[in-house]
């Protein structure tokens, strides 16, 4: 009798316990995340101007404060043609309202006239008559910068003979000879200045 009861609890446990594996073994199988069908749509961001214009620069005051005379005298490069005009006495004429348009001979301009004609600088100078022709050769009797040169034509100057300017900025003289343009646009309360590398000669 105790041998049937002990088989049966045997069987009774053994039933259990395969029960309880059943129970272990079985595994929830994972499940897909739901798909949606609907795009996710990103708004564009606001457009905003990020360039930033530039401020046009303020002008600079470049008004002219000085004549031609003035500005002559305080050019390191001009002190020859500012002592022959002193003593020509046409620096008055340089310091009036009138506009005028000066090519100024640089000191290293004179030094070829000055060996031509066998001067020194001091004798050059005393020689007023001489100034008289050859400085107005160098005026005109209005403002002409250099954008507004008429190039290829006759120009009147100051003391009535002409000179040719070409696209090179060359000026040819009446005797021929040639000066070229070396700096241009010197403003002046009365005109401009242009320097220029050799002494202009009339006939």
């Amino acid at each position: 009798m105790l041998k049937k009861n002990l088989l049966s609890i045997a069987v009774v446990t053994a039933a259990m316990s395969l029960a309880a594996c059943n129970d272990t073994e079985t595994v929830a199988e994972p499940t897909e995340p739901e798909v949606t069908t609907e795009e996710t749509v990103v708004e564009p961001m606001a457009e905003t101007d990020t360039a930033v214009e530039a401020e046009p620069m303020a002008e600079m005051d470049m008004e002219a404060t000085q004549t031609i005379a003035e500005i002559a005298a305080e050019n390191e490069n001009l002190t020859i043609l500012t002592a022959a005009l002193q003593a020509a006495g046409l620096d008055t004429m340089l310091m009036e309202d009138t506009k005028h348009t000066v090519f100024a001979p640089t000191d290293d301009a004179f030094a070829p006239v000055l060996e031509k004609l066998g001067v020194t600088k001091e004798e050059l100078l005393a020689n007023t008559d001489l100034l008289n022709t050859v400085l107005p050769y160098h005026v005109l009797a209005m403002e002409v910068k250099a954008a507004d040169i008429p190039y290829g034509t006759d120009i009147e100057t100051a003391n009535g003979a002409t000179i040719s300017i070409s696209e090179d900025n060359v000026i040819t003289d009446a005797t021929g000879n040639t000066a070229n343009i070396t700096g241009t646009d010197i403003m002046a309360t009365n005109g401009v200045v242009h320097t220029i590398d050799a002494v202009l000669m009339p006939e």
